[in-house]
């Protein structure tokens, strides 16, 4: 973890109300150490306090709305703010312009006046449509000038058409979107419109469009309209069919990425095709296991634009069928996999287009498989665990297994957030028999230029909800002592930056910044639970912004790499009025000096003074490696500025309270249970 320069910092208090949820824990016999000292029987299960949101509601894009960009980290739309239903177009227009963020649900038909208008949404909403009874008819949506994060799902949105077919007069799109950035376009119905289905104009930019249904219309899908190179697009898995051109022209994009699409002109028609995929001005197109059926000119470029062509299929095409120049690599923006051409009619005949239950937005085959097996001998399916995880179809809606058989996995993985849902599990007797390692740290060089940076030096790196990971290891054997000359030491093993990540019986081994629990966003909700398992390091090798839970676990100090004693547990970065670390119902031990570790410091990321980091030790076994005044300051940051504190700490380290050993009250204690962490979120094992 790089620690910030030092800033000042105003002295300020803050109440500690809990969150809602404040049930006690019930103790279940769940499993048993394998490794070091055994605590004895471990498990636990909280009451759920309050239903969950639809799973829609906590989905993300894929593709470029998922990249890193403008100040936008990914697209999750108003996750995380009110869920409203509408069904009149005052109630929609109402939340859809609203400032804050929304969760829009529409549970109906909504008839547009006057027709053609287009609903000027603002950044932060979700608008999904309830099963598939949300229509929008005779008008659409208008992303302007920065608009941003912006999620349309599950909608019907037609019948603008005004009788003319190449109209010129009613610019009536069901999307249009100017100088808007991280919109997620997924699994509508778009058909009929007077002009365009989809415009994504002006400078627009990072824009996934995917599993969507579009027919019936003369234009519909333009790309571009500005000089400026910029627009970084995602095209994949969408049904185009009975359409005559813009299927999408694509103008001056700096990266347009189409993959998985199924271009239909179906004969006996009275629409036909003027083209397909156009590549215009200086777009790099890179156009990947598409099909191509009955399409006149299926494919044509301009002469300084590039088209790179791949795994394409073309049946009953006429004319041009172009390909050039040079491109760009996707996987280097974004992990995804790739359908049969072949498989597409059957593929997204049955998954594009709006869906009963939203979630199920990957291929019905690719869904079935539950269970995918790795093992390095060949015995499995698949031989590295990150051969695995790509195997994991996008936006997966139910549980993938990847069962690792017993060895050691020296490589990276990456479980990015468009695959929620995925538990990785070791199949061994222990857990040290399955072991996932590798040893870049902040300062290792990467291929290319620059470094990994801190967050960048994880073994494995988890970006997606409802993650879990158990019976493994998984590990960061950077070697400081070689590599004294390299400027950054800090050696990520796991990294977490998502909601509701259960690991449960690992171990998590390292040096200086051992396990990383972040949030995809600094205003996103992170949970961790940590049950059963052994966190190993010395230096604030637990850290981040997350909410999350140690719990019946094992912390285990060691020493640097020349050997001395010195050490930080926890260094915390939690945004106000959240939840940071709490460390319950454990033990801490390790072969270091008496009085040599601090239990952790306030870590303010960047120097900033918002933050206001948290961590309460309680009901844990300190052995005497803890200082007897156990917090200290971080970068100009006090300590006693923030959130830490024990309660019936027992042990060697244990200590009575002091204005430098703050400790809990019985009353403050009872809002600062694992339930109140967790705030109605019950993991369980699956």
């Amino acid at each position: 973890m790089s620690e910030p320069r030092s800033k000042a910092r105003p002295r300020h208090r803050r109440s500690r109300t809990a969150l809602a949820v404040g049930v006690p824990l019930a103790l279940t016999a769940a499993g048993t150490f394998a490794y070091g000292t055994d605590l004895g029987v471990l498990g636990s299960s909280v009451q759920q306090a309050s239903a969950a949101a639809p799973t829609w509601a906590a989905d993300t894009a894929d593709g470029f709305a998922s990249v890193n960009s403008l100040g936008q980290n990914g697209t999750y739309g108003g996750r995380g703010g009110q869920i409203v239903t509408v069904t009149t177009q005052a109630e929609l227009e109402k939340y859809a312009t609203a400032t804050q963020p929304y969760v829009i649900v529409v549970a109906g038909t909504i008839a547009m006046n006057p027709v053609g208008k287009e609903i000027k949404v603002q950044s932060d909403k979700t608008i999904v449509g309830r099963g598939t009874a949300g229509h929008i008819v005779g008008g659409g949506f208008f992303l302007g000038q920065g608009v941003h994060n912006v999620i349309i799902r599950n909608l019907t949105i037609r019948d603008a058409y005004q009788g003319i077919w190449n109209d010129k007069d009613h610019d009536f799109d069901a999307i249009q979107m100017d100088g808007a950035h991280h919109v997620w376009i997924d699994h509508n119905d778009l058909r009929h419109m007077a002009d365009g289905l989809i415009d994504v104009r002006k400078d627009s930019t990072n824009v996934t469009v995917s599993w969507n249904k579009l027919s019936d219309n003369n234009k519909t899908f333009g790309i571009g309209w500005t000089a400026n190179v910029k627009t970084d697009i995602t095209i994949h898995h969408n049904w185009i069919r009975e359409t005559e051109q813009r299927n999408p022209s694509t103008d001056n994009a700096a990266h347009a990425h189409l993959y998985n699409n199924f271009l239909e002109d179906a004969p006996g028609t009275a629409i036909k095709s003027a083209y397909g995929n156009y590549s215009r001005g200086g777009t790099k197109m890179v156009l990947e296991n598409s099909l191509f059926q009955g399409v006149k000119n299926p494919v044509i470029k301009d002469s300084g634009a590039a088209v790179v062509q791949r795994g394409n299929s073309f049946s009953g095409t006429s004319g041009r069928n172009e390909s050039g120049g040079t491109a760009f690599d996707p996987k280097t923006y974004y992990p995804y996999s790739l359908d049969k051409a072949t498989d597409l009619p059957s593929v997204l005949k049955a998954g594009a287009g709006p869906r009963a239950s939203v979630g199920t937005t990957a291929s019905t085959k690719a869904a079935a498989a539950t269970t995918l097996t790795v093992a390095q001998d060949g015995s499995g399916q698949y031989r590295t665990v990150q051969a695995a995880v790509n195997a994991v179809p996008a936006n997966n809606s139910s549980r993938v297994v990847i069962a690792v058989k017993p060895g050691t996995y020296r490589e990276l993985v990456k479980v990015p957030s468009n695959k929620p849902h995925v538990t990785i599990q070791g199949t061994g007797g222990s857990r040290k028999d399955t072991t996932i390692v590798y040893n870049n740290a902040s300062g290792t060089p990467k291929p290319g230029g620059g470094t990994y940076g801190t967050g960048g030096s994880a073994t494995v790196a988890v970006e997606a909800d409802d993650f879990q990971a158990r019976n493994l290891t998984i590990s960061n054997d950077f070697d400081e002592k070689a590599n004294q000359s390299l400027n950054g030491h800090q050696a990520v093993a796991l990294r977490t930056a998502a909601d509701k990540v259960f690991l449960d019986g690992i171990i998590v081994s390292g040096d200086q910044d051992t396990l990383l629990l972040d949030t995809a966003a600094k205003d996103k909700l992170g949970r961790v639970y940590v049950s059963n398992s052994y966190v190993i390091g010395n230096v604030d090798f637990i850290f981040g912004r997350a909410t999350a839970v140690i719990d019946r676990s094992v912390i285990t100090l060691k020493k640097r790499w020349n050997g001395t004693s010195a050490g930080y547990i926890a260094a915390p970065s939690t945004a106000a009025n959240r939840k940071g670390f709490l460390i319950a119902d454990s033990t801490v031990n390790g072969d270091v000096s008496a009085g040599s570790f601090y239990l952790g410091r306030p870590w303010h990321a960047g120097g900033d003074a918002s933050l206001d980091p948290q961590a309460t030790v309680r009901n844990t076994n300190l052995s005497n490696a803890i200082k007897s005044a156990p917090w200290t300051d971080m970068s100009g940051f006090s300590w006693k500025d923030d959130r830490f504190a024990e309660y019936k700490n027992s042990g060697a380290g244990a200590g009575p309270a002091s204005t430098n050993r703050p400790h809990l009250s019985d009353a403050q204690a009872a809002n600062q249970e694992v339930a109140d962490w967790l705030a109605g979120w019950t993991p369980s094992a699956s």
